[in-house]
């Protein structure tokens, strides 16, 4: 046995956090992926400076999980907010600079 009774909640809560995590990774990978003059090209922040925000946020839902994780979950939840800004936003831009222009 167990040992320990785990609830539905809980093991939703783990789908997620390792959903939001697995999240943060595909960004950092897909940012390492990326040409550095590309993300000049998209007018964005530069390369090194993304992976700078992505391994931190990598690193802060590790450390703070975004929920239970008391008063720092904050770090947590803010790094879930970069990779979806990256994903949302920086990579689709990167995308668009890369491919050239569509006829």
């Amino acid at each position: 046995m167990l040992g320990a009774v785990i609830s539905v909640s809980g093991v939703f809560y783990l789908a997620v956090y390792w959903a939001c995590l697995a999240m943060g990774v595909a960004a950092f990978v897909d940012a390492i992926r990326r040409r550095p003059d590309a993300f000049v090209a998209a007018d964005r922040q530069t390369k090194v400076i993304w992976l700078g925000i992505l391994g931190g946020s990598i690193a802060a839902q590790i450390m703070f999980p975004a929920i239970g994780g008391g008063a720092l979950s904050i770090l947590g939840l803010a790094g879930i907010v970069a990779s979806i800004v990256y994903l949302v936003d920086v990579r689709r831009r990167l995308i668009d600079v890369s491919s050239g222009p569509r006829w």
